[in-house]
C-alpha cells in the first residue's frame, strides 16, 4: 500500500483497510484500481475542506469497493453494478466484524454514488464518495482543488491522458450484458415528452469535455 500522506489525507493503515486493497488490486485493472483509490483522496480532501466529520476506514471501504460491480466477476449479474459492488463490500465488512450501522453507510455510499441529488443529504461517508467520484470522472468542483492536490493525488495514483475513453469502455463492458439495469430515474423523460428545447445529459460528453480532458 502506497504511504501517502496527500494534505494530510492517508490512507487507513488497519489491517482491514490492507485487505481491502489487496482484495481490489487483485479484482481491478490499474485504471479502476487507480480511479477507485482517487476518489477516496478527492472525497476525504473535499471532507477536509468542509470540515466534515467522517470515518476514513469506511469512506476507503466505500470508495474501493464502488465500482467492484463492473469487473469481470459479475459478467452475468443482471444487477445495477452499484448494488454488486454494495453487496460485495456489505459481505466483506461483515466478515470483519463491522457494526451493521456502518455496513449501511458503505452498502448506501456504493448504491447512490451515481444518484446526484440524494447523496449529498445523507452521511458525510455517503456523499464523499459521490463527491470524489464525480470529481474523478467528470471533473466535478475541479476548482475547489488546488493545483497542489490536484497534482499530487495524480502524481501518487495516475491518471492516463486518456482516461475519458478508456473508463466509457470498461463501463460499456461492464453494463453491456445488463441493460435493463441502467435505465434512469424518468424524471428527464416527463420533460423531454412536454418540452421540446430540453436537452438530456450526457455523461459520456461531460467525462470527455470536462476540465480533466482540456
Amino acid at each position: 500500500m502506497a504511504d501517502n500522506d496527500i494534505f494530510g489525507v492517508r490512507i487507513p493503515d488497519s489491517k482491514m483497510a490492507r485487505e481491502i486493497t489487496q482484495r481490489i488490486r487483485d479484482t481491478e485493472s490499474d485504471l479502476l484500481f487507480h480511479h477507485s483509490t482517487r476518489v477516496y483522496f478527492w472525497g476525504a480532501l473535499t471532507g477536509k475542506r468542509n470540515s466534515l466529520t467522517f470515518d476514513p476506514e469506511l469512506l476507503y471501504a466505500a470508495a474501493m469497493f464502488h465500482d467492484l460491480g463492473i469487473t469481470h466477476g459479475y459478467d452475468e449479474s443482471q444487477l445495477r453494478f452499484e448494488v454488486d459492488g454494495a453487496n460485495a463490500a456489505r459481505d466483506f465488512l461483515r466478515g470483519h466484524g463491522i457494526f451493521e450501522g456502518d455496513i449501511e453507510k458503505v452498502w448506501l455510499a456504493i448504491a447512490l454514488h451515481t444518484t446526484p441529488g440524494i447523496p449529498e443529504h445523507m452521511h458525510p461517508e455517503i456523499s464523499l464518495v459521490q463527491a470524489g467520484a464525480g470529481m474523478d470522472m467528470a471533473g466535478r468542483n475541479f476548482d475547489h482543488f488546488t493545483d497542489e492536490e490536484r497534482e499530487a493525488v495524480i502524481a501518487a495514483y495516475p491518471r492516463s491522458h486518456d482516461f475519458g475513453h478508456e473508463v466509457i469502455e470498461a463501463f460499456y463492458h461492464g453494463m453491456k450484458h445488463r441493460p435493463d439495469s441502467t435505465f434512469g430515474t424518468f424524471n428527464d423523460d416527463f420533460l423531454a415528452f412536454k418540452d421540446s428545447s430540453f436537452q438530456r445529459g450526457n455523461l459520456c460528453s461531460i467525462i470527455l469535455g470536462s476540465r480533466w480532458e482540456q
